[in-house]
This record gives structure tokens, C-alpha cells and sequence, in this order.
């Protein structure tokens, strides 16, 4: 890309993309999402992990720019914050970052994302095929696939159940 093509940070950081970038050292990445299933996972996910966590001040925030690096920012599509964030755009790790996958992502373009949440201080993220439902988890070990049927953080705090979601994305 030329260098007249390139967005300054402070642009990006004041406008409003619909739907939103990611934005990698002044270059607009466009996300893969707009379909149904996607979308309504994304939703179900959502849903479920904020009634989940009501009691336990963790908080549950979709399409959220999270900065992960000095000149790059990614839109996952699900985070949990413990608390109230102090700033709109997130420059402290979240918990957790859940990326629903789209027919045209490949996972090695997603597991590249993933790892710079890990390394932003994310400790783990959970990538979702929203046709199967199948699950992995991201960490710094790397990519692993989740067998059962109820995702749960390393840290217990996040639980996710694949049955109820699947119950209501195939409704």
C-alpha cells in the first residue's frame, strides 16, 4: 500500500466505520461479519455470557476497539472486562476475547489476531465456527480445541454453555 494510502491513528480513532475496522499501522482492515449466523451467535454469546456474569462485576461488551498495540486496533467480537472500563477504547487487556468465525476467515488469519491479544496481556481467546460449533481455545500454548460442551476460563470466572447457545442459534 502507498504511503498516501495510510490512515494517521487519530483519524481512525475519530471516526465511525460501519461496520467497524480493525486498524493494523495506519492500514483499515475490513472484519468478515454481516451474516446472519455470525451475527447471531455473536449476539447469543453475548447474551449469555452478560446474564452469566451479572452477580460478579464482570462486564460484557461487543465490537469493542481494544488497542493492542502502539499503531494496532482490533474489534473482537465478544470481550468480558472485570469492572467498568475507565476509557472507551480498551488499552488494558480484557479477560477474554471471542472471535465467531465467518465463512471467509481462515483460522490462521484469526489465530494471528488471537495472538495479539495474548500478547496484549489477554489470557486466553475462544474462537467459535457458528455452522458447527466447534470451539478452540488461544492462549500462550497456543491453539487448542475445546471438546466440551461447556466452555470455562483458566481462571473459572467465564462459562460458556455451547448446548444452550446452540439450542437458540438453531431456533
Amino acid at each position: 500500500m502507498q504511503a498516501s494510502t495510510l490512515v494517521p491513528v487519530e483519524e481512525y480513532l475519530k471516526s465511525d466505520y460501519q461496520p467497524d475496522c480493525d486498524y493494523v499501522d495506519g492500514v483499515l482492515e475490513e472484519r468478515n461479519l454481516g451474516e446472519y449466523t455470525h451475527g447471531r451467535l455473536q449476539m447469543l454469546i453475548s447474551l449469555y455470557l452478560h446474564a452469566q456474569q451479572q452477580s460478579s462485576g464482570l462486564r460484557v461488551a461487543v465490537e469493542q476497539r481494544i488497542q493492542v498495540g502502539p499503531t494496532r486496533f482490533r474489534v473482537p467480537d465478544v470481550i468480558v472486562i472485570d469492572g467498568k472500563p475507565v476509557e472507551q477504547i480498551l488499552s488494558r487487556p480484557p479477560l477474554l476475547c471471542v472471535e465467531v468465525l465467518s465463512p471467509e476467515d481462515r483460522l490462521s488469519r484469526v489465530r494471528s489476531r488471537a495472538q495479539e491479544y495474548i500478547d496484549m496481556g489477554v489470557p486466553e481467546v475462544w474462537i467459535i465456527d457458528p455452522e458447527t460449533l466447534e470451539a478452540y481455545r488461544y492462549n500462550s500454548d497456543g491453539l487448542h480445541e475445546i471438546r466440551e460442551r461447556v466452555l470455562i476460563t483458566a481462571d473459572g470466572r467465564v462459562r460458556l454453555d455451547l448446548d444452550a447457545i446452540e439450542q437458540d442459534l438453531r431456533a
